[in-house]
């Protein structure tokens, strides 16, 4: 027993003599930590591979409003909206040259809920959302990492639901004047 009790001493003592053999052996060599983000250049710091996952972008004129994106997320922080894009309507070509099927009058990212998984992008049949070499972007309030990227204002949105509104009157009422000549009215 006390045999025992000497070794537990022994052991104690040995194992705190090694970590400070270890500690000592450190404190005389070359210091390794940059005193982040008051060092920090990004001409001179390695360079980081493609593959990382950084902040998101979603480039509005590739989007076509598909919600892939969207549908694909796991953490539910990709929000988006859209409008039906009318043949009367004469905005509704892209800047790209496309015609726009839809209008995407909300697309909306979390980065509070984003856990980086990069589904979102590997969908996307137009590449709209891409994962950028940015990586910055510390908030102190949470309310400031809800990205908007609709470029859409208020008063588009309205003229484009009620281009949308006028066309559904206009087919309601062709369809009725058909059922009403159908029916011999």
């Amino acid at each position: 027993m006390i045999k025992r009790y000497f070794e537990d001493i022994w052991i104690g003592i040995y194992s705190t003599l090694v970590g400070m053999g270890i500690t000592w052996s450190h404190l005389f060599t070359k210091k390794v930590t940059r005193q982040y983000p008051d060092s920090y250049n990004p001409n001179t710091d390695p360079a980081r591979p493609d593959f990382i996952r950084n902040r998101l972008f979603v480039d509005m004129d590739l989007c076509i409003g598909c919600m892939i994106c969207q549908r694909n997320c796991p953490v539910n922080c990709i929000s988006i909206e859209t409008i039906k894009a009318v043949k009367e309507d004469p905005q509704a070509v892209k800047s790209n040259g496309s015609k726009a099927n839809l209008w995407v009058n909300k697309f909306d990212i979390d980065f509070s809920k984003c856990m980086f998984c990069n589904l979102c992008t590997e969908e996307c049949p137009t590449d709209a959302i891409y994962m950028t070499k940015e990586f910055e972007y510390s908030e102190y309030d949470r309310r400031n990492l809800l990205y908007h990227f609709s470029v859409m204002n208020n008063d588009q949105i309205n003229d484009k639901k009620k281009l949308l509104e006028e066309e559904k009157a206009k087919k309601a009422a062709a369809a009725k004047a058909a059922a009403d000549k159908s029916e011999g009215k």
